[in-house]
């Protein structure tokens, strides 16, 4: 029995004409089909390469690797205020390297390029409808930063799926519940309250996150001693935009909302909490099989002493969130390779999981057939 409403089809994979036939993953766990994602999605795609809180510094710039396409991009503050990017060869130096300029847009203080010369898609209509409902988010007032970074031994898509269904919280995460919560959790099981597509980008809505816990108890004493935990500080900060958020947040409209994450193809995730604060993860292929995870989260500025110990221990709960995940993925991504098992049903809770690997090899193949010599696809 479901524990929320469903489309009038029966499952969201139905609801959005999704297939249901078994997957085949092989295109993590293949060199050739890497290569061919080097150029049909990371060179011709706008990617995320931060915010524009990263030019707050003495020379206004700062610098992103792109492994997989084999570039340096820095990003440049003019003293009138706009922004520029750059590529060069990766692993020159900036100030000697011969500097090649690439498009650069900015949408809400994200700073985008794309690295195709050639593109013509805008920027805003690329991100579709799922930033168009995030506009006007207090985005900019929320610049305490807490960053992770660490390579992960599997392909970039692997950790997008992870983070793209969240039923395996209450088993995988347990010891982070007292017992007796972790218990009713995993009896009650998970299931989301709403899902979404839009062209290759994805977003699923869940409940969980509110702040404060319904019963104290569910958590851990040092989460009730100062307010906050993993899903972030308890006291929503005090900031104009926060009361009246952007009627794209919360879809389902539910009581019980408490966080929206999108897949903004093809590898930058925005997290969108309940209490008042955001998160970003990116994923940065450096092979078929091992990628750069970057993981920040964005609170309002601590003021005091109290407000930073809150986020302090939201801070290092993620941490641990995220090495839990990590160690899954590397033992999923050393069983691919094995072959043993090629083709994987997949539940209506995967359904981000499926239009992910989905999008990346119809973009793939579209380039196939456009470009030759042609090569071997994962598909």
């Amino acid at each position: 029995m479901s524990h929320f409403p469903k489309p009038e089809e029966g499952s969201w994979t139905a609801h959005y004409g999704i297939g249901t036939t078994p997957m085949s993953y092989e295109d993590s766990i293949s060199p050739e089909h890497y290569d061919l994602e080097r150029e049909a999605i990371f060179k011709r795609s706008w990617l995320n390469v931060g915010r524009i809180d990263q030019l707050r510094n003495d020379e206004r710039r700062y610098t992103q690797d792109i492994v997989i396409a084999e570039v340096t991009v820095l990003i440049i503050e003019d003293t009138d205020g706009t922004i520029a990017a750059c590529r060069f060869p990766i692993g020159e130096d900036p100030s000697t390297a011969d500097l090649t300029p690439v498009q650069v847009d900015v949408w809400e203080g994200f700073i985008f390029v794309n690295l195709d010369d050639s593109n013509t898609n805008p920027l805003r209509e690329s991100l579709g409808k799922f930033a168009a409902g995030l506009e006007g988010f207090p985005f900019g007032e929320l610049t305490q930063r807490f960053t992770y970074r660490s390579e992960v031994g599997s392909n970039w898509k692997l950790y997008i799926d992870a983070f793209a269904e969240f039923y395996h919280a209450p088993v995988l995460h347990s010891k982070q519940y007292v017992t007796e919560e972790a218990q009713k959790l995993q009896g009650y099981g998970f299931e989301a309250l709403h899902y979404d597509v839009d062209g290759p980008h994805g977003m699923v809505s869940s409940w969980g996150g509110m702040a404060p816990p319904k019963d104290p108890s569910m958590v851990k004493p040092i989460e009730r001693i100062l307010r906050s935990g993993n899903f972030g500080p308890w006291d929503k900060p005090d900031i104009p935009g926060l009361a009246d958020l952007p009627t794209g947040l919360n879809p389902a409209r539910h009581p019980s909302w408490g966080l929206d994450s999108y897949v903004f193809f093809p590898n930058f995730m925005l997290v969108m909490w309940e209490p008042g604060w955001f998160l970003t993860y990116h994923y940065w292929p450096t092979a078929y099989n091992r990628h750069i995870f970057e993981g920040t989260m964005y609170m309002a500025p601590p003021r005091n002493a109290t407000d930073r110990l809150r986020q302090e221990i939201a801070a290092v709960t993620f941490k641990e969130f995220a090495l839990q995940d990590s160690n899954t993925l590397e033992a999923t991504q050393k069983m691919l390779e094995t072959r043993v098992v090629s083709e994987f049903p997949l539940c209506d809770q995967e359904i981000l999981l499926r239009h992910l690997h989905s999008s990346a090899q119809k973009i793939v193949d579209e380039y196939r057939a456009t470009h030759t010599p042609a090569t071997a696809s994962a598909g």
